[in-house]
């Protein structure tokens, strides 16, 4: 661990060194959890054959709950505890942080318990009348039991701007998890009793299988790096006289605001769930069945796909929190100004590309992953590739409200936005029929990003003009590159089978690289790499002979 835990031959990173190299970290991590999180469906779905969407629509609903638990569960802490141990850190008070590692542990040994059986019990009311639900909702609850404690040990890692223990974890307990979820799969529907909801049911118990994995990985990891924890708390100044009970409630304090904060996204997804099937059957004439089907494209299939580039954002959100929680403590006015800055550009040059990425590349993305030309379902995947802007950007702008200790701001400021989403998903659903949940969370998501960066600049006086000017400008290239990424992928279909599979993975290959390309140049030509990236992308330029 080189920020903290390292020998010390190093020169200290700046925070905006921290912060890209904290961010690459969690994206690696975090993008090829997702990845691996999408690619699965394909086998997946040649194993359920006709039963997929059924299948898909009890997995998606079953998660959505499975989630807002989840966010429970682990009580905020890995928001809540790296932000405090990064103060603690700030203060020199490395033994505080300590003992609020060794005492959260056995308070979230405790919630993992409770909220397991909170879960298991609640199983019939949450299945609303679908006794498919039940069985489905009760294997979600034994990772429950696991994830509060592997939460801890990460949220304390990141306190000390540590990053990899988290992104290496996150990866193999998906590696685990996805495993174990095709192995019962294809045991079940190929070589088994082919009954659907038995392979939802040991498709959402992989997560408890990739819970023991995870945890596993970050317990040795940290037995190997208590030597040198031992040598920090041996430095301690220990001139903070705060009791347990004291440590705890602090903690408790601020990760109240991260489960509320960290569960919004949640919450806009089971308001659709739960308010879908009935509003569209007061406007049109529609089956169940055929309910399940539409709700499946945008809340499971268009959704398992932009979480991977929403994915960037939340690597974003978890790296910046203890960076200005330090620069806060220290009083660090002017460093804040800049750290925030530089956060949002940071954001604006990965995101805004990838998005309108996706969008060019929807129809041989959705091709590839789900076998199916189906346009409502490549529609939808283009209209939340465009909501995944604004869900990243509210995942930032809240995690640097709550690591400015903002807490209560950031919550009214995220309620405004969902008192929006509520009243426009009854109007939303009847001009829009199945687009409108993804636009009325638009209107939810844009009315509390606006708020959030009023109020940001407002308390930290951000560089705006500069920042509006390169976000125009990374806008105009992304733009660009959808535009050429869009022409290969429509007239590669005269030449390529658009509903092959094989077809489409080459036509994604060709239009990303070229995408890349495209853009990698025009940021590179322009310098805006380096405003916002820093000097070292110099060293890319002069490998390619860019000047």
């Amino acid at each position: 661990m080189e920020n903290l835990l390292g020998s010390g031959n190093q020169p200290p990173r700046s925070d905006k060194e921290k912060m890209i190299r904290g961010s690459a970290w969690m994206t690696a991590g975090s993008v090829f959890s997702r990845i691996l999180g999408a690619i699965y469906v394909i086998p997946w779905r040649i194993w359920l054959g006709a039963a997929f969407l059924t299948a898909n629509a009890l997995f998606t609903k079953g998660y959505q709950i499975y989630s807002l638990f989840l966010i429970i569960s682990t009580a905020g802490v890995p928001g809540a505890v790296s932000k405090q141990v990064a103060r603690y850190n700030a203060m020199g008070e490395y033994k505080t942080g300590m003992r609020l590692f060794y005492h959260g542990t056995i308070a979230m040994l405790l919630m993992g318990v409770l909220s397991c059986g909170a879960m298991w019990l609640l199983a019939p009311l949450l299945a609303a009348g679908d006794a498919r639900m039940i069985p489905v909702f009760r294997s979600l609850a034994w990772p429950l039991l696991l994830i509060p404690s592997l939460s801890l040990i990460r949220g304390f890692f990141q306190g000390y701007n540590e990053m990899a223990p988290s992104a290496i974890s996150q990866f193999v307990e998906q590696v685990a998890r996805i495993l174990y979820m095709l192995v019962m799969t294809y045991a079940i529907m190929v070589a088994g009793n082919h009954h659907y909801l038995d392979a939802v049911v040991h498709s959402t118990f992989a997560a408890f299988i990739g819970a023991v994995f995870g945890l596993g990985l970050l317990v040795v990891y940290f037995v190997q790096q208590k030597p040198r924890l031992d040598a920090l708390e041996a430095q301690s100044k220990q001139a903070l006289n705060i009791s347990v009970n004291e440590i705890l409630l602090d903690v408790v304090r601020q990760a109240i605001p991260f489960i509320i904060m960290d569960s919004t996204i949640n919450i806009y997804y089971i308001i659709d769930q739960y308010t879908f099937n009935p509003m569209m059957k007061a406007f049109y004439r529609v089956s169940e069945d055929q309910l399940d089907r539409f709700y499946a494209l945008f809340a499971g299939n268009a959704n398992k796909l932009i979480m991977i580039i929403v994915s960037l954002a939340v690597a974003m959100a978890i790296t910046v929190v203890p960076l200005l929680a330090g620069a806060k403590t220290r009083g660090d006015v002017a460093g804040l100004a800049r750290q925030i800055t530089n956060t949002l550009q940071l954001f604006f040059i990965v995101m805004i590309p990838s998005a309108f990425g996706m969008v060019a590349v929807a129809r041989p993305l959705y091709v590839l992953f789900y076998r199916d030309m189906d346009w409502l379902g490549i529609r939808l995947l283009q209209w939340s590739s465009i909501l995944a802007i604004l869900l990243g950007l509210f995942t930032v702008l809240a995690a640097i409200l709550q690591g400015l200790f903002n807490n209560r701001l950031a919550i009214q400021e995220m309620l405004v936005g969902m008192a929006v989403k509520v009243i426009a998903q009854w109007p939303m659903i009847f001009f829009f029929d199945v687009y409108g949940p993804i636009i009325a969370t638009m209107l939810g998501m844009t009315v509390s990003s606006l708020l959030m960066l009023y109020s940001t600049n407002r308390m930290y006086n951000i560089h705006v003009r500069q920042t509006i000017r390169r976000g125009i400008g990374i806008l105009a290239f992304s733009l660009i590159m959808c535009a050429v990424c869009y022409l290969i992928v429509n007239f590669s279909g005269m030449i390529i089978n658009p509903q092959s599979q094989f077809g489409a993975a080459l036509v994604l290959l060709v239009a990303v690289g070229v995408g890349v390309l495209i853009y990698g140049y025009l940021i590179l030509k322009t310098r805006l790499a380096d405003m916002i990236i820093g000097e070292r992308v110099s060293r890319l330029r002069e490998i390619l002979h860019i000047r």
